[in-house]
């Protein structure tokens, strides 16, 4: 579609995979709980609506990008697609959907809080959001496109005062993701070690995106030209779900309303 950037990841750039299958995982832990009419929030390049479509009742999905909605349209004709900068949901009726999934997105929401309240809202009773987001814990550097990231206690936290029942689980990997991230954490420590200011803290993100973009494209290639098997072969079921947030890649969260 062409107008993605680093932050996300694409299934047709080989050096993006190890993080494609990371954020595609997420799709293949959902399958458990999709049932009757599913809402995803930020669908981007539409990473998981061909596995999840066929065990829904019916599959809504929002996005800010008219060009991915325009896209998106044309290949899935039989889901029904928004396109709306977000929150509120000013598109969206009170208890709505039986299933939300919204994977990678609250870290860009500046109103994190009424992002929670609003998926409350258009869940029917009973119904399960399901989240993830980046552990800050286990973040190499800035990214100047979030607006925040957190621990798994202070997503726990908020989702708490807002969800009479939450449970906050992790995305980890094996030992095959492990090796790409130690790699990677390397690579990007290579990099970083020349901000003595300290400038990715300091500067506004509008300021870093650019260069952080092409900092991450130049690290991305490399690690696959220094590794091409093993960037090439981590795969979805390469990355487990587990109990221990607070060491996990990502943070995987279950709100029940």
């Amino acid at each position: 579609m062409g107008v993605y950037t680093t932050e996300i990841a694409s299934d047709k750039i080989a050096s993006d995979n190890p993080i494609h299958q990371r954020l595609l995982k997420a799709y293949y832990l959902a399958e458990d709980y999709i049932q009757g009419d599913l809402l995803e929030i930020g669908c981007g390049e539409g990473r998981g609506i061909g596995l999840l479509k066929d065990k829904t009742t019916s599959y809504t999905a929002i996005d800010k990008i008219q060009q991915v909605i325009d896209s998106l349209s044309n290949e899935y004709t039989d889901v029904k697609f928004i396109q709306d900068n977000i929150p509120p949901f000013n598109k969206i009726e009170d208890n709505s959907f039986d299933v939300i999934i919204s994977f990678q997105v609250i870290e860009h929401i500046k109103k994190d809080r009424l992002f929670l309240e609003e998926i409350k809202r258009v869940l029917k009773p009973g119904g399960k959001a399901l989240l993830t987001t980046p552990n800050i814990k286990l973040t190499l550097t800035r990214n100047p496109w979030h607006i925040r990231e957190y621990t798994a206690e202070q997503l726990d936290s908020l989702a708490s005062d807002i969800f009479d029942n939450v449970k906050t689980l992790g995305i980890t990997g094996n030992d095959k993701v492990k090796e790409y991230y130690e790699k990677n954490k390397k690579s990007v420590q290579k990099i970083t070690r020349f901000d003595i200011l300290n400038l990715q803290y300091n500067l506004p993100a509008s300021l870093l995106r650019i260069p952080y973009d092409i900092l991450n494209r130049l690290n991305r290639n490399r690690l696959k030209t220094s590794n091409d098997a093993l960037v090439n072969d981590i795969h979805h079921e390469d990355y487990l779900l587990t109990e221990n947030a607070d060491q996990a890649l990502d943070l995987f969260l279950i709100a029940t309303k």
